[in-house]
């Protein structure tokens, strides 16, 4: 062998000794095992010291070997199993547990006692003057959040003056009713927020005072319960509840039946607006939401924009149209209706027709773009819709339309809006098809020649 062909030899050598990996150590599985039975012993102990924990600084004690306790246990780590494997060949046999897993299955075991040890803790302390206060104002969101008829009202403050005497007795307070508020609800919460105060301002200790935060503890259980069995609104039947509202004092006798829908038409007649929102809101019937509905069409106010814009957010036809009615071109309200401008036709129907009545300059090119739908009816409404805006800007997208769609109805609808656009440029286009051959076309060209332009 050559010197040169040693040296290559010796350099592939060195190569292939630095580029080995050392071997891993071994695992050594009986020191974890003997680590593992070690920390068993010490669960049944922490068992035992929490057990035998009487007082809060008892517990401190306890969760601190707890937590202690964790960290060493997560230091701990369980090898992975050897891969093996599969014969296909052979009988399928039951698998025999690996000294790893048999491992990680005893750490998995030590790991929920001690969890289920925390959770002992826990429960084992306390209870604290915060729980009394957390539960006082529980019961206070509760009373607030809730709508309660007169009886009810008056159960609630006996329920919380049953309370106060409770809370009096056992933290020798003074705690009483307190007229802050308009409403019953607002005033209880008032009074309950002082007796919260109260709780707080006694310092009561977990150990020292015991009895007394379990007695509180009763008591504020007692007034939950109360406030629980309180009347409240939707307690009563539907009827009840338009009955206390005054929604049938206008009926001397019934006319129509159901009696609701004769209220219905006396309040529209009357003007009644929060009459007829009410009874949209009350009941759960087709025949009387479309009642209500149609007085609403008819009304137009402008109280009944929230409603329903609810319900047009919900795909409701009837409430689109009304927005159109009432007029208000709010961003709300145009944001809203343009939703659907790009819809389907269900939807482009009335959105269109109220989009126009609002005059909503903002869904002119919207709107536009709709006039080269496939769907003459489509391109109809858009062409009316953008005569109702009476925004110049449609003039030409309308003239377009005149002079070249497809359908006669859908040229006389564009003429139709550029009559009602009503300026000299828009009248003097239409005014050109007085021979068409549709007779609508003719026909508002004729009204063209004799409209003055605005």
């Amino acid at each position: 062998m050559s010197d040169d062909e040693a040296a290559e030899n010796g350099a592939d050598a060195e190569e292939e000794s630095v580029d080995e990996e050392p071997e891993p150590e071994p695992i050594d599985l009986e020191a974890i095992r003997e680590a593992l039975a070690a920390f068993e012993d010490d669960v049944e102990s922490l068992e035992g010291d929490l057990e035998a924990a009487e007082t809060e600084d008892d517990l401190d004690v306890v969760e601190a070997d707890l937590e202690s306790f964790r960290s060493e246990l997560e230091e701990i780590e369980i090898p992975e199993p050897p891969e093996t494997e599969d014969d296909e060949d052979e009988d399928e046999e039951e698998e025999e547990i690996t000294p790893e897993e048999e491992l990680q299955e005893r750490y998995d075991e030590i790991e929920d006692d001690l969890s289920d040890l925390e959770d002992d803790l826990e429960d084992q302390r306390g209870p604290y003057g915060e729980d009394v206060v957390g539960e006082i104002d529980g019961t206070s969101g509760t009373i607030t959040g809730t709508r309660w008829t007169e009886e009810g009202n008056a159960e609630l403050i006996e329920a919380v003056d049953d309370f106060l005497d409770d809370l009096n007795d056992l933290l020798d307070s003074s705690v009483t009713l307190v007229n802050q508020g308009e409403t019953v609800p607002e005033q209880l919460d008032a009074t309950l927020d002082n007796a919260a105060a109260a709780v707080e301002q006694a310092a009561l200790d977990a150990d020292d005072d015991a009895e007394t935060i379990a007695g509180l503890l009763e008591a504020t259980d007692d007034l939950e319960e109360d406030v629980d069995d309180a009347t409240e609104w939707t307690d009563l039947e539907i009827r009840e509840q338009l009955r206390r509202e005054g929604f049938y004092d206008v009926l001397d006798h019934v006319k129509d039946f159901p009696p609701e829908w004769h209220a219905i038409k006396v309040h529209e007649k009357r003007g009644n607006v929060d009459m007829i929102l009410l009874a949209l809101e009350t009941f759960d019937s087709d025949f009387m939401e479309e009642h209500c509905m149609e007085a609403l069409e008819r009304m137009g106010p402008e109280e009944a924009i929230d409603p329903m814009l609810q319900k047009a957010n919900r795909r409701d036809t009837a409430a689109m149209r009304i927005l159109g009615t009432i007029g208000v071109a709010s961003d709300e309200v145009v944001e809203t209706l343009l939703d659907y401008v790009d819809s389907n036709p269900n939807l482009q129907k009335p959105s269109f027709r109220a989009l126009g009545e609002l005059g909503a300059e903002a869904a002119v090119q919207p709107i536009a773009n709709q006039l080269i739908e496939e769907n003459p009816d489509v391109r109809s409404w858009a062409a009316r819709s953008l005569g109702l805006i009476g925004d110049t800007r449609a003039i030409d997208p309308l003239a377009d339309v005149l002079a070249d769609d497809e359908e006669d109805r859908v040229r006389a609808s564009a003429a139709w809006a550029l009559n009602r656009i009503g300026t000299a440029e828009a009248l003097e286009i239409v005014a050109d098809y007085g021979d068409d051959r549709a007779y609508l076309v003719q026909a508002e060209a004729e009204k063209a020649s004799l409209e003055p332009a605005t």
